[in-house]
């Protein structure tokens, strides 16, 4: 690699080989973990999300009944999970954290709940 690429590479902040090192010796140094992953495996996650988008525009062009919007709310939570574990980083957060993320999502589920539950006795 040349002078000038070098130059170029640290100028938009990519850390070389040596800092990367120095910057994970100093998280498990200091307690923290972490957490540095690979791109191949964002690679992976994100097919298997366009994967879910896939199946759930299949199911809805059958017809399934009240079955249909079960499937897709279900397919729907698979892929919230990876997108918050993986690509907002939550499974590195702290325990706490987590639990007003959950907290968060059960209300939001209670509500969805009484939403459809409401609906379905509108008829």
């Amino acid at each position: 690699m040349s002078d000038q690429h070098a130059k170029l590479e640290e100028s938009f902040g990519h850390p070389s080989d040596h800092e990367e090192t120095h910057l994970r010796a100093e998280a498990l140094h200091s307690g923290a973990q972490a957490h540095i992953v690979e791109y191949g495996h964002y690679i992976y996650i994100w097919l298997g999300l366009l994967a879910f988008t896939g199946i759930t525009v299949t199911v809805s062009g059958i017809n399934l009944g009240n079955w249909t919007i079960v499937i897709a709310l279900l397919i729907a939570s698979i892929k919230s999970y990876y997108v918050l574990n993986y690509f907002m980083h939550l499974r590195n957060e702290d325990k706490i954290f987590k639990a007003f993320v959950f907290t968060a999502l059960l209300t939001f589920f209670i509500f969805l709940s009484f939403t459809f539950w409401d609906y379905s006795f509108a008829r």
